[in-house]
Order: structure tokens, then sequence, then C-alpha cells
């Protein structure tokens, strides 16, 4: 099926439109913009690629604790590089997914290894670093160095979408149609692309929401084909619905690392009585810790029981 995103030149964009939302947004970026720890050239650009890592797939309010702590921890690549695996593990807590710590060390490793401590500024550079990928590296460019790049993540392609084609954003890989059109709008100028990245960004996440998107405070709403079309398809997606947690080997591994981390001090390793009682199913329970050891993130010791990596 051929959809209004594949095929972004039926529905060319008027320049003086752009430039209207544009100047709509910046307006708005200003008053309404989040004041989050790592905006507002408040932190290193190491503090900023940190900063995305943990807000993917991750809510931003459960976020900010987790890296303001961090951060106080491990301020650049090289501390974080000298580590224990256990204590990366450990601080980064319930943020989820964990393997994404593991590889931010591998990435701040090579920080320190291979570029003196000191983040790469070409996009190449950055996407040949363990565990970054095109939007990490793009959002890097743009929110840490100032560079024009168009920064591609779920809210941003949900905006461009509704606001220059008025068809709902269907979720799953961006498709070449929807790098071309963010291409297209972005601002000329460094500056100028940079707060149009923050802005439309933000926008998505506080008010141009998937399912319930708050068109009545929309800066652009009279500017938006989505809502002059009746928003048509709200809330669609093309992806599957989201896998329910309870009761996946996700949930499973979450708890055998909740409970590594909770272990009174001085005492490092869950015996395998502690870990039978965190699951009723053994089948299951072992089949995760063997994905987990698998993973790098625990260690299963001779008797059964487990630690975190030493």
């Amino acid at each position: 099926m051929t959809t209004a995103t594949d095929n972004i030149t039926a529905k060319p964009l008027v320049k003086s439109s752009a430039e209207s939302i544009r100047r709509s947004l910046a307006a708005w970026w200003q008053i309404n913009a989040r004041d989050l720890p790592w905006r507002f050239g408040r932190t290193t650009p190491w503090g900023v690629l940190v900063s995305e890592v943990m807000s993917q797939q991750t809510q931003m309010s459960r976020v900010v604790p987790y890296w303001q702590t961090w951060m106080q921890v491990w301020p650049d690549a090289a501390a974080l590089a000298d580590a224990t695996t256990a204590e990366v593990i450990t601080a980064w807590g319930r943020l989820g997914y964990p393997r994404r710590a593991l590889r931010l060390q591998e990435c701040a490793r090579v920080v320190r290894d291979q570029y003196d401590d000191q983040l790469p500024r070409t996009y190449d550079e950055l996407t040949g670093l363990p565990g970054i990928g095109d939007y990490t590296a793009s959002a890097v460019l743009s929110f840490a160095f100032g560079k024009r790049i168009a920064v591609i993540d779920t809210n941003i392609r949900r905006v461009l979408s509704r606001v220059f084609l008025g068809v709902e954003s269907l979720g799953g890989a961006a498709r070449p149609a929807e790098r071309e059109l963010a291409a297209r709008v972005l601002p000329a100028h460094d500056a100028q692309s940079v707060t149009w990245n923050q802005s439309v960004m933000e926008l998505g996440a506080v008010v141009c929401t998937a399912k319930q998107p708050l068109c009545e405070t929309c800066p652009v709403s009279a500017q938006c084909a989505f809502l002059a079309a009746g928003r048509p398809g709200l809330g669609e997606r093309r992806t599957r619905p989201r896998q329910r947690f309870a009761g996946t080997d996700r949930q499973v591994r979450g708890m055998v690392l909740d409970a590594l981390r909770k272990l009174p001090q001085g005492k490092s390793v869950l015996d395998r009585a502690r870990i039978e009682s965190l699951w009723n199913d053994h089948v299951q329970l072992d089949q995760c810790l063997a994905s987990l050891d698998d993973d790098g993130l625990i260690e299963i010791l001779p008797d059964g029981g487990v630690c975190l990596p030493r």
C-alpha cells in the first residue's frame, strides 16, 4: 500500500509555510522547553551522548535522576571505561534494556583509547562507535556540536508527517520518503537547524503525542495539514502491538538483575534458593539466566548461584 509518506512529492511543500512553522516552533521552544539537565549547553558532548543512550525506549522522567547520578560518578568516557561491569550494571538500575549500559561502556573505552577521551565530531566516526546508530550520532552532532543535520526519531517523524503531509506516521523503520521530508524542511543555518530539531522533537514528546495529541495547545495547529484534514487515522500503527510485560522473559531477567543490585553490602552472590524464589517457572527462569549470562550481564557460578560480572 502506498501512503503519502511514501510519495511526499505529491504534495510539494510551500517554502513560506515551512518558514512560518519554523518561527512558530522556535518561539514556542524558547518558552516551553523542558529544563532537562543536559540541555542549554550545561553538559559536555559526552553527557549529551549518555542522555541519548539512556533515553532510548525510556520515559524522560525516569532518565533524569539516573543521568545525574551517572554523570557525577563517571563525568567522561575515561571514567566510565575504568568502572567495573558490576558497577555499571548496578548504576543502570531500572532504566531497562541493560545491554545498553554495557555497550555504553564499550563506547567509552573506544573514545578513551582512540580519541583521547574526546567524542569524535563526524557522523562516520560516531556511528563507528559501539552501540551508536544513525539517530544517536545525528542527535550528538546537532545537540552537542551544533551541526546542521536532520535528526530523525519517532516523535520527529510523527510531527513532520502530520504537519506537512496531513497523514499519520505509522511507525516502523524510517522510510526514505520520511528522511527526504526531514532534509527538505531542515533550516539552512546550523543554529536554526539545532533549534528546529529540538523543538520538533519536544513538540512530539509533549503536545503532538501518538494517541492523544493536544491540538488545542499546539503552536502550529493553524498550519497543520493533519488537523485540517480531521486527523485521519489518528493513532494507527504499522508495527505490531506492544508486547505485554507481565510473564515475559524481560520481566524475569529484570527481577534477577534487580535482586542482584539489592544484595546487602558485602554480599555479591545470589544463591540458588533465592533465585528459585523469584519465579515459579524454573524452566523459564533457567532460560533467562542463560540469556543474561550470554549477554554478559551476570555470571553463573558452579554451585548454581549468580553474581554480577567481576
